[in-house]
């Protein structure tokens, strides 16, 4: 069985790099993409036309549901830096991320307590996603996962990061596999002291967590990191910091893992619950980032001479001591640089990791008093960034400022290009993004 599904794993994968390479699948070779793609996806360059903004609903705030807004990014466009639409999908689930099929015709979007996840279509009029079908069993059909957090497209499905389960509500979970139709396919349970399932365990952890998970298909390479479960993502911050058993319920680990087989192969010690995952994309950079929240530190995993994969710890972020908690990070199309944002001081940081062993930081500025997800443009110019973390670890009054945020990258600085107040506009608590363009689709009703 396993030998079947590595040759049908092959040839999915051959047959998503010919898609992507004639543009198949009704894409043309079009305009916008933030660097934080699947690789099976058509790489596209130029000036995005619209962001979607994966949105929690706020008490108090318009309808207070999670939503999809999304805004034009155009400075052609007559409508430049408005909200043009958005589409609410019933009560406040925890939205958190979402991300396109292979053939970018719709958009995922998980959420992190309720366990739904809403598939919209986006192909049919980009300016205006429309809820098409939305999963309400995914506990049930992956043996008990909780929170759908990643939604990363691979040949004709989703794989799909959980953060716990529901037996105790912690960080012990999985992968979840779909068909692009929403169809359940499997599950694969991360690596734990108790049960390595053939992988081998390089330090002193073997968690089961996970959070991101990244692949470099011409290296059979799929990557996951690791975060927290249910208990802790879903309790007030503060009193979060304040409990010293929660704050031992985070993960510290990174797992290599076979792509084509689905089969983990190592577990790598990284402490301080690694987050966010970026690839390098050069065909001969056979290394990837990460960030850890709780150690603020620069991991890299990296393809050594001998062909083993390793992890090591490449450089700080800020003072360490001070907990800035890295949050999103985003890496350029060259590999030349990397932007990591801090929660806590509300900070974006630009790396130069031209030496990937030895980032060094060049800059730095304040976008807000609280700062999650930054996109960046494939050609590096255009810089977008969201506010919220989770609702529950979100800062507090005058602080919580909620905002989506343009910024030119001029090589030297960021300049402010405009802002909107996701409170003021009634929509809630601004996530995560993705990018479209109207040109993307060859059918797109919107010009």
């Amino acid at each position: 069985m396993k030998s079947n599904k590595q040759r049908l794993n092959r040839f999915m994968t051959a047959c998503a790099f010919t898609a992507s390479t004639l543009g198949l699948a009704g894409i043309t070779a079009a305009q916008a993409d933030e660097t934080c793609q699947s690789p099976y996806m058509v790489k596209i360059t130029g000036q995005e036309d619209v962001v979607y903004v994966w949105t929690l609903g706020m008490e108090g705030v318009g309808d207070e549901q999670d939503k999809m807004v999304t805004v034009d990014v155009n400075p052609k466009s007559k409508t430049y830096g408005k909200v043009i639409h958005s589409v609410s999908v019933g009560g406040r689930n925890e939205a958190h991320h979402s991300d396109f099929t292979d053939d970018r015709r719709y958009l995922w979007a998980g959420t992190l307590d309720t366990n739904k996840i809403f598939v919209f279509d986006v192909h049919s009029d980009p300016a205006k996603p429309k809820l098409v079908k939305t999963i309400t069993d995914f506990v049930a059909k992956s043996g008990g996962v909780v929170g759908p957090h990643s939604t990363y497209a691979l040949p004709g499905r989703m794989i799909i990061t959980g953060l716990s389960n529901n037996k105790d509500h912690g960080g012990r979970t999985a992968l979840v596999e779909y068909t692009n139709e929403g169809d359940y396919v499997a599950t694969y349970w991360l690596p734990t002291d108790s049960n390595l399932q053939g992988a081998i365990k390089t330090g002193k952890y073997a968690d089961g967590y996970n959070y991101d998970v990244r692949v470099l298909p011409r290296r059979n390479l799929m990557l996951t990191s690791s975060f927290t479960g249910w208990s802790n993502y879903m309790m007030d911050f503060g009193k979060m910091l304040g409990d010293k058993e929660a704050m031992k319920r985070f993960g510290n680990t990174m797992v290599q893992w076979d792509l084509h087989a689905r089969q983990p192969k190592k577990v790598f010690d990284v402490p301080g619950a690694p987050l966010e995952i970026r690839c390098a994309w050069e065909p001969t950079h056979n290394y990837c980032f990460s960030t850890t929240a709780l150690t603020s530190k620069i991991w890299l995993v990296y393809e050594d001479k001998g062909g083993e994969w390793q992890a090591k710890e490449v450089a700080d972020i800020g003072d360490p001591s001070k907990i800035p908690l890295p949050v999103d990070i985003s890496i350029s199309s060259d590999d030349k640089r990397l932007w990591v944002n801090t929660f806590m001081d509300g900070k974006t940081r630009l790396f130069d990791i031209s030496d990937p062993f030895k980032p060094k930081q060049v800059y730095e500025q304040k976008i807000g008093s609280q700062v999650n997800m930054v996109s960046s443009s494939w050609d590096g110019k255009r810089l977008y960034y969201t506010s919220s973390l989770l609702a529950n670890w979100d800062k507090k009054g005058a602080e919580n400022e909620q905002f989506f945020k343009a910024y030119h990258w001029d090589g030297k600085q960021l300049k402010e290009q405009f802002a909107i107040d996701f409170i003021k506009e009634k929509l809630g608590r601004a996530h995560q993004m993705k990018f479209g363009a109207y040109s993307l689709y060859k059918t797109a009703s919107s010009q």
